[in-house]
Protein backbone atom coordinates (compact mmCIF):
# COMPACT_ATOMS: atom_id res chain seq x y z
CA UNK A 1 0.00 0.00 0.00
CA UNK A 2 1.49 3.35 -1.08
CA UNK A 3 1.63 5.84 1.79
CA UNK A 4 1.95 8.39 -0.23
CA UNK A 5 2.18 12.43 1.20
CA UNK A 6 2.05 11.05 5.02
CA UNK A 7 5.93 10.01 4.56
CA UNK A 8 6.79 13.73 4.20
CA UNK A 9 4.84 14.69 6.81
CA UNK A 10 5.70 12.25 9.57
CA UNK A 11 9.68 13.24 8.36
CA UNK A 12 8.55 16.75 9.07
CA UNK A 13 7.53 15.78 12.67
CA UNK A 14 10.67 14.12 13.49
CA UNK A 15 12.69 16.65 12.28
CA UNK A 16 10.94 19.06 14.45
CA UNK A 17 10.79 17.42 17.33
CA UNK A 18 14.62 16.71 17.10
CA UNK A 19 15.20 20.64 16.54
CA UNK A 20 11.97 21.00 19.51
CA UNK A 21 14.57 18.98 21.82
CA UNK A 22 17.60 20.90 20.94
CA UNK A 23 16.33 24.47 21.63
CA UNK A 24 14.59 23.50 24.86
CA UNK A 25 17.34 24.25 27.34
CA UNK A 26 17.30 27.78 25.95
CA UNK A 27 13.66 28.29 25.84
CA UNK A 28 13.83 27.06 29.54
CA UNK A 29 16.26 29.95 30.31
CA UNK A 30 14.57 32.43 28.70
CA UNK A 31 11.37 31.66 30.16
CA UNK A 32 12.73 32.02 33.81
CA UNK A 33 14.23 35.21 32.66
CA UNK A 34 11.22 36.71 32.00
CA UNK A 35 9.71 35.51 34.83
CA UNK A 36 11.87 37.63 37.04
CA UNK A 37 11.59 40.47 35.13
CA UNK A 38 7.45 40.30 35.86
CA UNK A 39 8.12 39.50 39.58
CA UNK A 40 10.32 42.31 39.69
CA UNK A 41 7.77 44.62 38.72
CA UNK A 42 5.50 43.64 41.58
CA UNK A 43 4.04 45.72 43.92
CA UNK A 44 2.05 45.04 47.38
CA UNK A 45 -1.35 45.83 45.05
CA UNK A 46 0.10 43.84 42.73
CA UNK A 47 -0.11 40.60 44.71
CA UNK A 48 -3.41 40.01 44.44
CA UNK A 49 -2.46 38.23 40.86
CA UNK A 50 0.63 35.79 41.82
CA UNK A 51 1.99 33.87 39.25
CA UNK A 52 1.65 30.23 40.86
CA UNK A 53 1.99 27.67 37.55
CA UNK A 54 3.95 28.15 34.63
CA UNK A 55 2.47 27.71 31.28
CA UNK A 56 5.21 28.03 28.51
CA UNK A 57 4.00 28.98 24.86
CA UNK A 58 7.39 28.51 23.37
CA UNK A 59 6.41 29.15 19.82
CA UNK A 60 3.86 32.21 19.87
CA UNK A 61 6.48 34.85 20.06
CA UNK A 62 7.73 34.28 16.14
CA UNK A 63 4.91 32.68 14.91
CA UNK A 64 2.20 34.46 12.65
CA UNK A 65 -0.96 36.49 13.77
CA UNK A 66 -2.85 33.82 12.68
CA UNK A 67 -3.85 30.69 9.32
CA UNK A 68 -4.62 32.82 6.61
CA UNK A 69 -4.08 30.01 3.74
CA UNK A 70 -5.59 26.22 3.28
CA UNK A 71 -8.29 24.73 1.50
CA UNK A 72 -10.63 25.19 4.64
CA UNK A 73 -9.92 28.70 5.68
CA UNK A 74 -10.17 30.10 2.05
CA UNK A 75 -13.39 28.42 0.69
CA UNK A 76 -15.07 28.95 4.01
CA UNK A 77 -14.70 32.56 3.95
CA UNK A 78 -14.99 32.99 -0.09
CA UNK A 79 -18.37 30.91 -0.03
CA UNK A 80 -20.17 32.82 3.08
CA UNK A 81 -18.99 35.85 1.36
CA UNK A 82 -20.73 35.20 -1.71
CA UNK A 83 -24.16 34.24 0.13
CA UNK A 84 -23.66 37.34 2.29
CA UNK A 85 -23.87 39.31 -1.07
CA UNK A 86 -26.75 36.90 -2.86
CA UNK A 87 -28.64 36.57 0.36
CA UNK A 88 -30.92 34.16 -0.37
CA UNK A 89 -34.44 33.56 1.24
CA UNK A 90 -33.13 29.91 2.24
CA UNK A 91 -29.89 28.47 3.18
CA UNK A 92 -29.22 24.56 3.93
CA UNK A 93 -25.86 23.26 4.31
CA UNK A 94 -24.60 19.87 3.89
CA UNK A 95 -21.65 18.91 5.79
CA UNK A 96 -19.28 21.81 6.27
CA UNK A 97 -17.33 22.35 8.91
CA UNK A 98 -19.30 23.77 11.81
CA UNK A 99 -16.63 25.65 13.61
CA UNK A 100 -15.49 27.28 9.99
CA UNK A 101 -17.98 27.68 7.54
CA UNK A 102 -21.27 27.47 9.10
CA UNK A 103 -19.93 29.82 11.96
CA UNK A 104 -19.01 32.14 9.16
CA UNK A 105 -22.58 32.35 7.73
CA UNK A 106 -24.84 31.71 11.01
CA UNK A 107 -22.93 35.27 11.79
CA UNK A 108 -24.99 37.40 9.57
CA UNK A 109 -27.87 34.29 8.56
CA UNK A 110 -30.05 31.62 9.56
CA UNK A 111 -28.78 28.62 8.37
CA UNK A 112 -30.03 24.97 8.38
CA UNK A 113 -27.62 22.04 8.32
CA UNK A 114 -27.69 18.52 7.64
CA UNK A 115 -24.96 16.07 8.68
CA UNK A 116 -24.82 12.40 8.77
CA UNK A 117 -22.99 12.48 12.51
CA UNK A 118 -24.79 14.18 15.70
CA UNK A 119 -24.23 18.12 16.81
CA UNK A 120 -24.31 18.12 20.63
CA UNK A 121 -25.05 21.42 21.02
CA UNK A 122 -27.49 24.54 20.04
CA UNK A 123 -25.96 27.37 18.10
CA UNK A 124 -27.43 30.39 17.46
CA UNK A 125 -29.12 30.96 14.19
CA UNK A 126 -28.18 27.48 13.05
CA UNK A 127 -31.05 24.55 12.91
CA UNK A 128 -29.54 21.12 12.64
CA UNK A 129 -30.82 17.88 11.70
CA UNK A 130 -29.32 14.73 11.44
CA UNK A 131 -29.53 12.76 8.03
CA UNK A 132 -28.03 10.47 4.77
CA UNK A 133 -28.36 12.84 1.63
CA UNK A 134 -27.64 9.63 0.04
CA UNK A 135 -31.00 8.58 1.12
CA UNK A 136 -34.21 10.13 -1.03
CA UNK A 137 -36.11 9.64 1.89
CA UNK A 138 -34.45 12.74 3.60
CA UNK A 139 -35.10 15.05 0.14
CA UNK A 140 -37.63 17.84 -0.11
CA UNK A 141 -37.55 18.39 -3.89
CA UNK A 142 -37.36 22.24 -4.69
CA UNK A 143 -37.31 23.42 -1.25
CA UNK A 144 -34.51 25.70 -1.23
CA UNK A 145 -32.76 28.32 -3.37
CA UNK A 146 -29.66 28.18 -2.03
CA UNK A 147 -27.45 25.05 -0.55
CA UNK A 148 -23.55 24.49 -0.28
CA UNK A 149 -21.44 21.49 0.34
CA UNK A 150 -18.12 22.14 1.18
CA UNK A 151 -15.20 19.72 1.52
CA UNK A 152 -17.94 17.35 1.92
CA UNK A 153 -19.17 15.14 -1.44
CA UNK A 154 -15.61 13.22 -1.47
CA UNK A 155 -16.46 11.43 1.44
CA UNK A 156 -20.45 9.81 0.68
CA UNK A 157 -20.30 6.23 0.34
CA UNK A 158 -16.93 5.40 1.75
CA UNK A 159 -18.32 4.75 5.57
CA UNK A 160 -15.41 7.41 7.21
CA UNK A 161 -18.65 9.01 9.01
CA UNK A 162 -20.71 6.20 9.38
CA UNK A 163 -22.20 6.53 6.23
CA UNK A 164 -23.09 3.12 4.05
CA UNK A 165 -20.15 2.27 1.42
CA UNK A 166 -21.62 2.91 -2.05
CA UNK A 167 -19.53 3.50 -4.55
CA UNK A 168 -21.39 5.85 -6.33
CA UNK A 169 -22.16 8.14 -2.72
CA UNK A 170 -21.16 11.28 -4.38
CA UNK A 171 -23.31 10.67 -7.58
CA UNK A 172 -26.44 9.72 -5.53
CA UNK A 173 -25.52 12.72 -3.11
CA UNK A 174 -24.92 15.46 -5.73
CA UNK A 175 -28.20 14.01 -8.09
CA UNK A 176 -30.33 14.58 -4.48
CA UNK A 177 -28.64 17.84 -3.59
CA UNK A 178 -29.54 19.21 -7.10
CA UNK A 179 -33.53 17.88 -6.47
CA UNK A 180 -33.49 19.80 -3.66
CA UNK A 181 -32.98 23.03 -5.14
CA UNK A 182 -35.33 25.34 -7.09
CA UNK A 183 -34.54 26.49 -10.61
CA UNK A 184 -31.69 28.93 -10.49
CA UNK A 185 -31.39 28.04 -6.96
CA UNK A 186 -27.42 28.17 -6.02
CA UNK A 187 -24.85 25.78 -5.02
CA UNK A 188 -21.99 26.48 -3.43
CA UNK A 189 -19.94 23.33 -3.62
CA UNK A 190 -15.87 22.35 -3.04
CA UNK A 191 -14.48 18.92 -3.17
CA UNK A 192 -10.76 17.93 -3.98
CA UNK A 193 -8.77 17.83 -7.34
CA UNK A 194 -6.45 16.30 -8.70
CA UNK A 195 -5.17 12.71 -10.04
CA UNK A 196 -8.67 10.69 -9.99
CA UNK A 197 -8.52 8.06 -7.34
CA UNK A 198 -10.12 7.23 -3.80
CA UNK A 199 -7.66 7.41 -0.61
CA UNK A 200 -9.45 4.87 0.94
CA UNK A 201 -11.53 5.97 3.46
CA UNK A 202 -10.54 9.28 3.44
CA UNK A 203 -11.79 10.76 0.25
CA UNK A 204 -11.90 11.01 -3.38
CA UNK A 205 -9.40 13.38 -5.35
CA UNK A 206 -12.03 13.85 -8.56
CA UNK A 207 -10.01 15.52 -12.19
CA UNK A 208 -11.31 19.15 -13.10
CA UNK A 209 -12.16 17.69 -16.60
CA UNK A 210 -14.49 14.86 -14.93
CA UNK A 211 -16.44 17.44 -12.57
CA UNK A 212 -17.02 19.39 -15.22
CA UNK A 213 -18.48 16.88 -17.09
CA UNK A 214 -20.82 16.07 -13.77
CA UNK A 215 -21.58 19.50 -13.43
CA UNK A 216 -22.31 20.92 -17.05
CA UNK A 217 -25.71 18.95 -17.41
CA UNK A 218 -27.54 20.62 -13.91
CA UNK A 219 -25.86 23.88 -13.35
CA UNK A 220 -24.04 27.14 -14.94
CA UNK A 221 -20.59 27.82 -13.62
CA UNK A 222 -20.97 31.30 -12.15
CA UNK A 223 -17.83 31.19 -10.59
CA UNK A 224 -14.85 28.87 -10.40
CA UNK A 225 -12.05 29.13 -8.00
CA UNK A 226 -8.95 26.94 -6.73
CA UNK A 227 -6.58 26.33 -3.52
CA UNK A 228 -3.58 24.90 -4.99
CA UNK A 229 -1.47 22.50 -3.11
CA UNK A 230 0.08 25.29 -1.29
CA UNK A 231 -2.98 26.43 0.54
CA UNK A 232 -3.31 29.64 -1.88
CA UNK A 233 -6.37 31.05 -3.37
CA UNK A 234 -6.81 31.38 -7.00
CA UNK A 235 -10.59 33.22 -7.09
CA UNK A 236 -12.61 33.83 -10.03
CA UNK A 237 -10.76 32.78 -12.95
CA UNK A 238 -11.97 31.45 -16.30
CA UNK A 239 -11.87 27.16 -16.90
CA UNK A 240 -9.50 26.76 -19.40
CA UNK A 241 -7.87 23.92 -21.10
CA UNK A 242 -5.00 24.32 -19.65
CA UNK A 243 -6.44 24.21 -16.35
CA UNK A 244 -8.67 21.45 -17.47
CA UNK A 245 -5.80 19.62 -18.80
CA UNK A 246 -3.22 20.02 -15.28
CA UNK A 247 -6.00 19.76 -12.90
CA UNK A 248 -4.94 23.25 -11.93
CA UNK A 249 -0.98 22.24 -11.20
CA UNK A 250 -2.35 18.81 -9.01
CA UNK A 251 -1.28 16.26 -10.69
CA UNK A 252 1.03 14.61 -8.56
CA UNK A 253 0.34 12.61 -5.10
CA UNK A 254 -0.74 15.90 -3.68
CA UNK A 255 -4.46 17.96 -4.26
CA UNK A 256 -5.85 20.87 -4.51
CA UNK A 257 -9.47 22.01 -4.01
CA UNK A 258 -11.82 23.33 -6.61
CA UNK A 259 -14.79 25.91 -5.33
CA UNK A 260 -17.69 26.17 -7.78
CA UNK A 261 -20.48 28.88 -7.33
CA UNK A 262 -23.41 26.98 -9.52
CA UNK A 263 -26.72 28.10 -10.59
CA UNK A 264 -29.38 25.24 -11.13
CA UNK A 265 -30.54 25.03 -15.19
Amino acid sequence: MKIGRNINLWTGININLIKDTISMPYRYFALKKDLRKLQSQYTKEDEFFPVNALYPCWMDKKDLAGTSRGDYFWQDLLCAQRIFLNNPERHIDIGSRIDGFVAHVASFRQIEVLDIRPLSNDIPNVTFKQCNIMDDKNIEQGSTDSISSLHCLEHFGLGRYGDPICYNGYLIGFKNIHAMLKPKGKFYFSTPIGKQRIEFHAHRIFSLRYLISMISPYYEIDQFSYIDEMGNLNANLEITKELIDNNCGCNGNGYGVAVFELTKK
